[in-house]
């Protein structure tokens, strides 16, 4: 059997559970903001959960390839860069709906740029990763 390493361990625990948080946050928007915010406002909250999950699964992704290829700085950029991806552009657009602070709109495209950065850099360690 083989032992998964810490980098695996991490990203997939990671990404199981940003998901898990991307439900519960997405079961809030649709149950408590409902009624609460505005069509646009929901629409800017349900953009930050689709991001949200999606990216969860990227992190699952990341900790299953780090499993199949040797770990690099490359995975590792990738997961990181992943995970603060979430943090920046959905965290800034569920707080940007739901509290109406207009200055985060600024900060959700380096979130996207993070995210660009981590699927640019998954793809570069599969690419350099050297296989038996």
């Amino acid at each position: 059997m083989m032992e998964m390493h810490a980098t695996a361990r991490w990203f997939l625990a990671l990404g199981a559970s940003n998901a898990m948080l991307a439900v519960i946050l997405g079961a809030f928007g649709a149950h408590a903001l409902k009624y609460k915010l505005d069509e646009g406002m929901l629409a800017i909250y349900q953009t930050g959960n689709d991001y949200h999950f999606y990216h969860a699964l990227g992190l699952i992704f990341i900790g299953i390839i780090s499993i199949l290829i040797p770990t690099t700085i490359w995975i590792k950029i990738s997961g990181w860069a992943m995970l603060s991806g979430i943090v920046l552009f959905c965290v800034s657009l569920y707080c940007l709906s739901i509290f109406n602070v207009r200055w985060l709109g600024m900060i959700t495209p380096f979130g996207g740029l993070l995210f660009i950065i981590a699927w640019a850099t998954l793809c570069i360690a599969v690419f350099n990763a050297e296989l038996d």
